[in-house]
């Protein structure tokens, strides 16, 4: 098999908080740093608060945007009554990616342990965009990057990655 040359990404980072800015936001710092530091290109970074609508229509705005390949938000994927991210996500996912969900469980739980449950980390597709919900802590924001996404956001990486089915994601829509 040929060598493969590494595609980068077009990537948007969404912080969900009512309280933080991107002064104080450790956790877009984080998942910034990472995507830059692996040769994506940041496509647009934002703060919304916990609000189920808000966070739908920026995910809908970000997915018909030619210029943003992958969204990854962080905070809000908790079980309190304002973590709503999962729900917004889930919104306008046309296709859910139900493994990421438990492969980053397992990455958790060999960092938290038991505590790993308490996360509702997911993600989903739609319109030809990935979308992943982190949660909103910088070590659970690195353990997806680092054990997960850069792998799979990275064209080279065998036997198989996201980045080499990006151009089939939205054939549906182009059927018609």
């Amino acid at each position: 098999m040929p060598d493969r040359t590494f595609l980068p990404c077009r990537i948007a980072v969404l912080t969900v908080s009512d309280t933080r800015t991107v002064a104080d936001d450790r956790s877009g710092d984080v998942l910034c740093d990472r995507l830059r530091e692996a040769g994506h290109v940041l496509a647009d970074r934002d703060i919304v608060p916990d609000d189920r609508v808000a966070i739908a229509e920026h995910l809908t705005r970000w997915i018909g945007q030619d210029g943003v390949d992958v969204v990854l938000t962080t905070g809000g994927t908790g079980l309190t009554g304002r973590d709503v991210t999962v729900e917004a996500h889930r919104d306008v996912y046309e296709k859910e990616i139900d493994a990421f969900a438990t492969m980053f469980t397992i990455v958790s739980m060999g960092k938290i342990g038991t505590s790993a449950v308490q996360s509702r980390a997911c993600a989903g597709v739609a319109g030809g965009t990935y979308l992943f919900a982190l949660p909103g802590s910088p070590g659970a924001c690195r353990d997806a990057w680092d054990e997960i996404l850069v792998h799979q956001l990275d064209y080279r990486h065998m036997p198989c990655n996201f980045v080499e089915i990006m151009p089939r994601l939205d054939e549906h829509l182009r059927r018609k």
